[in-house]
């Protein structure tokens, strides 16, 4: 297999396992929250901001792991 896809592989792996991470820690959050407060569960904007911006950074991990390990195994 070809170094740079198998980096965009691996990137893409990594980036959906922090993505998901994060949407979970802040659902967590909210589900937590919600049993103090007996209301219905809902992220608010903070938290949606946060998983936004961590999506928004793993669309740049896999082409940074594809033109690292093409750097590094060619």
């Amino acid at each position: 297999m070809h170094p740079a896809l198998e980096g965009l592989l691996v990137g893409a792996g990594l980036a959906a396992l922090l993505l998901f991470g994060e949407y979970y820690l802040q659902r967590k959050a909210a589900v937590e929250r919600a049993q103090q407060t007996k209301r219905a569960v809902h992220l608010d904007a903070d938290q949606r901001k946060r998983i936004s911006s961590m999506a928004r950074f793993c669309l740049f991990i896999p082409p940074a792991f594809a033109v690292f390990y093409w750097l590094i195994f060619r």
